[in-house]
């Protein structure tokens, strides 16, 4: 995906999809399941995760840590299959909505969100959640 100069009025209320990627070649992605709405996931996409989303209909992310492109689900099974993509208005973030074919995080949890900072004794400390 190149990105084609747009006046920030065409790239706000526009209809061309050129997504801003940042300094490294990235842009988030939060993943939210379709049906109920709970946040899965946020990663990163580059310009090839993208496309490979776009292509397949299936989630595919950057891992910054591994440095190589990836298709959530590729050894797990459990993909997330799109059911849509939103924009944020500056077109440097996006939403999907998606389908889980099972645990969304790498611990088997439903989503990567499982705990809560909950404040004990004026301190914070991770409470797991109910899924």
């Amino acid at each position: 995906m190149t990105d084609p100069v747009l006046t920030s009025e065409e790239r706000e209320e526009g209809t061309v999809f050129a997504p801003k990627f940042d300094a490294a070649g990235l842009l988030t992605a939060v993943v939210v399941d379709h049906v109920s709405g709970a946040v899965l996931v946020v990663a990163h996409m580059n310009a090839d995760a993208l496309d490979a989303t776009l292509a397949t209909g299936k989630v595919h992310f950057w891992s910054r840590s591994r440095g190589a492109l990836w298709m959530k689900g590729e050894t797990s099974g459990h993909v997330l299959k799109v059911e849509n993509i939103a924009v944020d208005c500056d077109q440097d973030a996006l939403l999907v909505r998606a389908t889980p074919a099972g645990p969304t995080c790498h611990t088997g949890a439903a989503s990567c969100f499982y705990r809560q900072i909950d404040m004990r004794d004026g301190l914070p400390v991770l409470e797991r959640i109910a899924t």
